[in-house]
Order: C-alpha cells, then sequence, then structure tokens
C-alpha cells in the first residue's frame, strides 16, 4: 500500500538567511512587548519568531499626547520609539526572551546613521539571532522612514549597518511610503541586506473634530490593521516579480492585517517565506497561534509535507 502524505510529518520550519524557524508565524515589532506582556496569556514557545521593540541606542521617551488611534478595520499609532535602549535591551530583557524558544529578532531603529551603526555593533556582539534594520517607521521627526524612502539613502544606511552587523543575519524592514518600493528593495539587497520584511505602516492622520486639530502631536502617524491588507499584499506580490526578473534569491517575510489564518495564506501564495502578525494581537492574544494551528491543518487537509509548498509562485 502507498504511503497516504498524511501520514508523513509535516514540515513547518523556515529557514531564513541560514536561521531555522520552527514555523513562519513572527511576532511584529511593537505589538508584542519583548514577551513578558504575553507569556501568561498563550505558549510564545509556539511561535517561530518574536520581533523586538523597536530598539535605539539611547533610551527614547516616545511621542507626547494621543499615541494610539482607532479608525474602522485599522489602527493609527505614534508611539515614537519609547524603549530604554538597547544595552538595557541585551541586559535584561534578551535573557528572558531566549528562554521562550522562538528565534529572537532586534528590531534596530535610530535618529541617525551613527545611532544605528553603534547600536548594530551591541546587537552583533549579543545573543539575537537576527536583527532587523528598521528604516522605515513614520513615527518620529527624524531619521526612521526618511532612510527608507530614497534607494541611495537605503544603500548607504544598510551597507553602514552591515559593516556593523557582521556575525547576525541582517533583515531589512521596507516603508510602502517609498515612491519606487522596487528600487529601494535591489538597493537594500545590493548593500548586503540578507532578507527583506514588509510592509510598516502607512503614513496616515486624524482629525479630533471636536477640538478641531489633528489627534497626534506629530500630526502624522502609522496606519496599520486589516484595512492596508490588499496593499500591503499586492506589494509582496510585485516584490517577488521584482526579485525573480532580476534573478535575486532573498528571502520576504509579508505583514500588513494579518489577523486569521486566510490573511497569511494569502501571503504565503503570495511569495512570503513567513509572516509577521502585529495589530491583530490587540484585539485577539491568540491570533498567531490559531494561524500555527489553521497552517498544520491546512497542510494536513491538502496533502502538503512543507509549508513552503503553499506558494503559488
Amino acid at each position: 500500500m502507498s504511503e497516504n502524505t498524511n501520514d508523513k510529518i509535516k514540515d513547518m520550519s523556515v529557514n531564513i538567511a541560514g536561521i531555522k524557524f520552527k514555523n513562519p508565524v513572527i511576532a511584529s515589532s511593537g505589538t508584542f512587548g519583548n514577551g513578558t506582556e504575553y507569556s501568561g496569556i498563550i505558549d510564545i514557545s509556539l511561535l517561530g519568531g518574536i520581533c523586538s521593540k523597536g530598539l535605539t541606542l539611547t533610551p527614547r521617551h516616545g511621542n507626547e499626547g494621543i499615541r494610539v488611534w482607532e479608525t474602522p478595520s485599522g489602527l493609527i499609532n505614534s508611539i515614537g520609539l519609547e524603549n530604554k535602549g538597547i544595552i538595557y535591551f541585551v541586559e535584561n530583557e534578551l535573557p528572558f526572551l531566549k528562554q521562550l524558544g522562538p528565534v529572537i529578532i532586534a528590531n534596530l531603529s535610530g535618529g541617525e546613521s551613527a545611532e544605528y551603526v553603534k547600536g548594530a555593533a551591541i546587537l552583533d556582539e549579543s545573543t539575537v539571532d537576527m536583527v532587523e534594520l528598521n528604516i522605515s517607521c513614520p513615527n518620529i521627526r527624524e531619521g526612521g522612514m526618511a532612510f527608507g524612502l530614497d534607494p541611495g539613502t537605503a544603500a548607504a544606511i544598510v551597507s553602514a549597518v552591515r559593516r556593523s552587523c557582521k556575525s547576525k543575519p541582517l533583515l531589512v524592514k521596507l516603508s510602502p511610503n517609498a515612491p519606487n518600493l522596487s528600487s529601494v528593495a535591489l538597493s537594500c539587497i545590493n548593500a548586503g541586506a540578507d532578507a527583506l520584511s514588509l510592509v510598516n505602516t502607512f503614513r496616515a492622520i486624524a482629525i479630533d473634530t471636536v477640538n478641531k486639530k489633528p489627534v497626534f502631536d506629530n500630526v502624522i502617524a502609522g496606519l496599520s490593521g486589516p484595512c492596508i491588507k490588499p496593499i500591503a499584499l499586492r506589494m509582496v506580490w510585485e516584490l517577488f516579480d521584482v526579485l525573480e526578473d532580476a534573478k535575486v534569491k532573498i528571502p520576504i517575510i509579508g505583514m500588513g492585517g494579518i489577523s486569521c489564518l486566510n490573511d497569511a495564506l494569502e501571503f504565503l501564495m503570495a511569495g512570503a517565506l513567513a509572516v509577521q502578525v502585529g495589530s491583530s494581537t490587540f484585539s485577539n492574544p491568540h491570533t498567531m497561534i490559531e494561524i500555527i494551528e489553521g497552517l498544520n491543518k491546512y497542510m494536513t487537509d491538502n496533502n502538503l509535507s512543507k509549508v513552503s509548498d503553499i506558494s503559488i509562485r
């Protein structure tokens, strides 16, 4: 009797720049804290990976005023990279994260090139598994997204960080607000990126009609949630085509409004090797676990032995 594919061991693992993830579901930066916040709610060891909060060389208090604003099918935020600094993270938060089991990705942010470079050097000597270079945050007045809008500027910062980040894989988080995302992506790859993640939040505003002024002190903030998913999915699809045409093989991690199994399947089918889940964790802390369990069932129901077989590209 021939072997039934359903009886085979399903391989949900993915390899991103030499790092093995037990499954393709990763907690997105800024939405999962640093593990402690959800450790009593879900079994964190089941996740494929965890991205830390955005880390800067020195501590940041974040933006003043209102920081989060709900909008139909989405969330607008202006947190401003509040964090206690990279050294504090490495000494006080990373040890706990490393005990949890998932791959640990440090999200590196900053306001200027020198800050990124020094931060990368510290993380390179730490026990993080991978560094995600954030050149796409729209919620700070300097640095952040400014580095990710232009191919030349993006290449310069990636190249500088690459020289400091010698032993860790370098993942670059791209902005959907770049006028030519494809050019930015290729420039980052040429400058040394090992993988790409997209998309970060879209620039958006909200107006307080009672007080007749913008909701956020910075006026412009970042939109996330289900409302951006179709656009983010399109960008992942298009980037996959660009990389194919350029004959470049590099992993894509897709994100943007993923809130259920079907959303994750769409990104995996569009060419993403893995997905990051963010805003939906706020409304349903079990989202990622439900997606992982759903992927397992989907593979069984469709006689798939590898999670990479989900792709239609």
